[in-house]
């Protein structure tokens, strides 16, 4: 089936819908995807979207079937080889890059002592104030700098990592493409571009000594580990992956942090409960992950074979995006999708994906976000939202609340 037979059968309610609105509120429109069209081809997006859980679940672990594969504007922002985009042994090759740093038993040795101090860090620095908003100068700068010093870029300002990822994610999520398949703003990748060039510039002499001196920075490892004697890993093979991490990395946690102050915001007898009682701070985590995924929607598979999918035939070929986000509200596993709830009946979400793509960093996220919500919680217990500003989420690939004002009795 060719696109402009796609395009001629496709619903107008489906055909019509543009990027913008799936920034602004993607649910409404993916709650009529899962009932009335779990996999659907997009128009906007060139490519098709996986919306229920189940079909979602079934394509990532289906790994004879369905290969790893980057969205058209991802690959644009990221370059190849990344760590989503390759399969077979290249996959393993770069996994085996990435993953020994971000295994639970790696991560428990070193996150503590290398999460807490920045948590506290920045909770002190806003506790005499009395209001604050809680993205910008909490949940973002932790998020980002807890990864940053893990990569090895101490050297590199908060503020300048939460620049990066800002503008490589407006450079993935410049997804729309016009009738004939191009893309419909080219000029929304250039921060994407300005972000990797200074990317480049910055961490080239970093590489160019932990060539001659390696220590255990996880870029360091990333050049040596898995190299013959003497050999370093082509830069070539690391830069699409650290792009990668620069934005889905950075983002995760603290788009979760500020997602799960929002969501114990709605429900203030479970608020008080996280507060009085930090050891429930795991089960809000877990409900804010499926609540608001921070990877919304930025994770495509691509059949190897002619295949079906809920009902629907797909050519070898096909690039289909797994809504993580939408998959999260299916009304099949989840009563009430909608409203956060931590007591819900535990039913595994699946915000970090499954199967041989899933997401490297799950365990690190959700210990950052784990130990900020402790030090910001334990140093500031009375923190409770502004009532007179907006909690604005926005986001259709990557999902959070822009901002978070919080005020508290100092």
């Amino acid at each position: 089936m060719d696109g402009n037979t796609r395009l001629h059968d496709t619903p107008d309610w489906i055909a019509n819908i543009t990027i913008q609105e799936l920034e602004n509120n993607p649910y409404p429109f993916y709650e009529r995807l899962r009932k009335e069209a779990p996999v659907a081809f997009i128009p906007a997006l060139g490519l098709y979207i996986a919306s229920t859980k189940e079909a979602c679940r079934a394509i990532a672990k289906d790994g004879e079937t369905w290969g790893g594969f980057i969205s058209p504007a991802g690959g644009r922002t990221f370059g190849h080889p990344n760590v989503l985009n390759v399969n077979g042994p290249e996959h393993k090759e770069l996994r085996c890059m990435v993953d020994p740093a971000l295994q639970p038993r790696a991560v428990d040795g070193y996150v503590e002592d290398l999460v807490r101090p920045i948590a506290r860090r920045y909770v002190e620095a806003i506790e005499d104030k009395g209001a604050a908003d809680l993205v910008a100068t909490f949940c973002e700068p932790v998020s980002v700098r807890a990864l940053g010093d893990l990569l090895g870029l101490q050297s590199v300002s908060s503020d300048k990592l939460r620049e990066w990822f800002h503008k490589l994610s407006v450079s993935f999520t410049n997804a729309a493409v016009d009738e004939n398949g191009d893309w419909a703003n080219p000029e929304g990748f250039k921060p994407g571009d300005e972000a990797r060039a200074e990317i480049r510039e910055v961490v080239d002499p970093l590489l160019d000594n932990w060539e001659k001196n390696p220590d255990d920075s996880a870029l360091s490892h990333w050049l040596h580990d898995g190299m013959p004697e003497g050999k370093t890993r082509d830069r070539e093979r690391i830069y699409p992956t650290l792009f990668v991490f620069l934005l889905g990395a950075m983002q995760e946690p603290g788009h979760a942090m500020a997602s799960t102050i929002a969501g114990l915001w709605t429900n203030p007898e479970q608020f008080e409960r996280v507060i009085d009682n930090p050891k429930q701070i795991r089960r809000a985590i877990s409900e804010s992950l499926r609540w608001t995924s921070p990877i919304w929607s930025a994770v495509a598979r691509q059949a190897k074979k002619d295949t079906t999918v809920a009902g629907v035939d797909l050519p070898a070929g096909s690039v289909v995006m797994l809504s993580y986000g939408s998959a999260n509200h299916d009304s099949n596993d989840y009563d009430a999708p909608s409203k956060f709830d931590m007591d819900r009946k535990p039913v595994p979400h699946i915000a970090f994906g499954a199967g041989p793509h899933a997401c490297a960093g799950t365990y690190f996220a959700s210990e950052v976000c784990r130990i900020g919500l402790e030090e910001l919680f334990e140093t500031i217990p009375n923190l409770e939202r502004d009532e007179t500003k907006e909690i604005d989420f926005w986001g259709w690939g990557f999902r959070g609340p822009k901002e978070l004002h919080a005020k508290w009795e100092v």
